[in-house]
């Protein structure tokens, strides 16, 4: 019986496998391009470079904490009936029924221009 060296037949596919997966792998290796900045982050971006640094990053980490602690005030203020210090369950309902409803009317005024163009329409 002869045996046949399969090294001479699978080399050749699997040269071209490599290939073929080559330009994929290099490009999943590539430094992938950095995101721009949202609108909230370039307020930031003292440096206006497009990109925030250390200091950057503390300012708007310590602008975050201070807007969080202003929205906890103002939702306390407001909805803190018992005056405790924190909202139960109730109160957390209350706040989310409000939160629901100016989520419909903002969505609301924004169908409005579409309704009133789709009746003029007909």
């Amino acid at each position: 019986m002869k045996t046949i060296r399969s090294t001479p037949i699978i080399a050749p596919g699997l040269l071209a496998l490599v290939l073929l997966a080559a330009p994929a792998y290099v490009r999943a290796e590539e430094t992938p391009k950095e995101k721009p900045l949202t609108k909230n982050q370039q307020q930031y971006d003292a440096d206006k470079d497009g990109k925030l640094n250390d200091e950057e990053k503390a300012a708007a980490k310590a602008g975050a904490k201070a807007k969080a602690k202003l929205t906890r005030e103002a939702n306390l203020a407001k909805y803190d009936a018992n005056k405790n210090g924190k909202l139960d369950e109730d109160e957390r309902a209350r706040k989310h029924a409000d939160e629901e409803a100016a989520k419909a009317a903002a969505k609301a005024e924004r169908e409005a221009p579409k309704v009133a163009k789709e009746d003029a329409n007909r």
